[in-house]
């Protein structure tokens, strides 16, 4: 009978603990920053070109070791609540060469700008 429980309660920690988390790597020391090899640009919106919305649009995001961008991506500086989401649908459709710590592919976080400029007509 102890050893049932023993298995039973044993079973539930480790059920109810947190998955082990892969670790994040900023470039420097060693890790290598990651190569962008596909680019998708943003959609300016007619509503922000209407109102003649330029500038540059902030993001930070972690690019996984299959060269996708992770499915969080930080706005750190915005520009346009519109120009905002089109500049994320943007980055995660970008790809790249992994980055590398020791010549293995490992998460690296990284810092990405999209610029919105109107040309004159």
């Amino acid at each position: 009978m102890r050893t049932i429980f023993t298995a039973v309660a044993l079973a539930a920690a480790l059920v109810g603990a947190p998955a082990a988390q892969t670790e994040v790597y900023k470039p420097g020391n060693g890790v290598k920053s990651p190569v962008l090899i596909k680019e998708v640009k943003p959609n300016y919106t007619q509503d922000a070109k209407d109102r003649r919305v330029q500038g540059i649009v902030e993001m930070e995001c972690v690019v996984q070791t299959d060269g996708t961008v992770a499915d969080e991506v930080k706005v750190t500086k915005s520009l346009d609540a519109d120009l905002d989401q089109q500049a994320v649908i943007a980055l995660r459709q970008w790809r790249f060469r992994p980055g590398t710590k020791d010549e293995k592919a490992v998460p690296v976080q990284v810092n990405v700008e999209m610029t919105f400029t109107l040309r004159d007509r």
